[in-house]
C-alpha cells in the first residue's frame, strides 16, 4: 500500500536541499568564535596598524575605542560589540583583514630576527675586543673613544648589577648602524639608474 508521507504530496524534493545548505548550529557557531578573535587581534595591534587596515569605519571605530577603555565591564562589552560588528563583515572583507594580519606576522618574525641579530653582536662587544676592531672596520666613522667608554661601562654595568644604561645606549647605536645602510642603498639605487642613463646614453 502506498505511504501516504512519500512523494508528490508529503513534500517538495527541493525543501531538504535548503536545509542542508544551511551551516549547522556548530559551524556558525565556530565562526563566530573566529571572528570574535579577529576582532580581539585588531584590538591588540598597535592603532596606526588599525587605522590602515581595509574595513567599515564603524567597526574601525568600535576597535580604536575599546583599544581606550580600561575599565574592565566596559571593556567586555565594547569586545562582544566588536564581534557583533565583526559578524556584519562579508567574507571578502573578513578575507583582506585576515591576510593584512598575516602580513603583519611576517614583518614582526623578520624585525624580531634583525633585533636578536644586534642583540648578539652587542654581547660580542662586550665579550670580546675583536669585535669592536671587526665594528671599526665596518663603520670607520664611529667615535672609538665613546664606544670603548660605553663597552667599559657597560662590563660594569654587568658586574655590579647596576641599570644597564650604558648596555642600551649601545644597543640604539647598533640599531642606528642598521637603518643606515637601507638608506645608503636607497641613494645607491638612484644612483645606478643615472649610471644607466649615462651609459644608454653613449
Amino acid at each position: 500500500m502506498p505511504n501516504a508521507n512519500r512523494g508528490s504530496v508529503g513534500f517538495r524534493s527541493d525543501e531538504f536541499d535548503q536545509e542542508y545548505d544551511r551551516p549547522s548550529k556548530s559551524e556558525l557557531k565556530r565562526q563566530s568564535n573566529e571572528l570574535q578573535k579577529l576582532g580581539e587581534q585588531l584590538i591588540e595591534a598597535p592603532r596606526d596598524r588599525v587605522k590602515r587596515v581595509p574595513m567599515p569605519d564603524d567597526v574601525r571605530d568600535a576597535i580604536l575605542m575599546c583599544q581606550t577603555i580600561t575599565n574592565h565591564e566596559g571593556r567586555r562589552r565594547q569586545l562582544q560589540f566588536v564581534g557583533k560588528l565583526m559578524r556584519t563583515l562579508d567574507e571578502e572583507e573578513v578575507s583582506v583583514i585576515q591576510r593584512t594580519i598575516e602580513s603583519w606576522k611576517g614583518t614582526s618574525k623578520a624585525e624580531a630576527a634583525a633585533l636578536h641579530a644586534l642583540e648578539r653582536r652587542r654581547d660580542k662587544l662586550l665579550a670580546d675586543d675583536k669585535a669592536l676592531t671587526q665594528l671599526l672596520e665596518e663603520h670607520p666613522h664611529l667615535d672609538v673613544q665613546h664606544l670603548r667608554t660605553l663597552i667599559r661601562n657597560a662590563r660594569k654595568e654587568q658586574a655590579e648589577n647596576k641599570p644597564p644604561k650604558a648596555y642600551r645606549e649601545i644597543f640604539q647605536i647598533l640599531k642606528d648602524l642598521a637603518k643606515a645602510p637601507k638608506a645608503a642603498a636607497g641613494d645607491g639605487e638612484a644612483d645606478t639608474e643615472d649610471d644607466e642613463d649615462d651609459e644608454s646614453g653613449e
